[in-house]
């Protein structure tokens, strides 16, 4: 966000690198992503910081 301004999309793929080598945590963030908050695939990046630091 830093870099490209308040404007950027971010994917929970982003948390990971590109290979699936810790696929619990993946699922986990997928089911947080996808089914807990309906999110679309690329949201924006200040949204997702601001409920992560809302604990949501």
């Amino acid at each position: 966000m830093a870099l490209k301004g308040d404007n950027v999309g971010l994917s929970f793929y982003a948390f990971f690198a590109n290979k699936n080598d810790d696929p619990d945590l993946l699922m986990e963030a997928a089911t947080w992503w996808i089914e807990t908050h309906k999110l679309d695939h690329f949201e924006k990046a200040l949204k997702i910081k601001a409920m992560i630091l809302a604990g949501n």
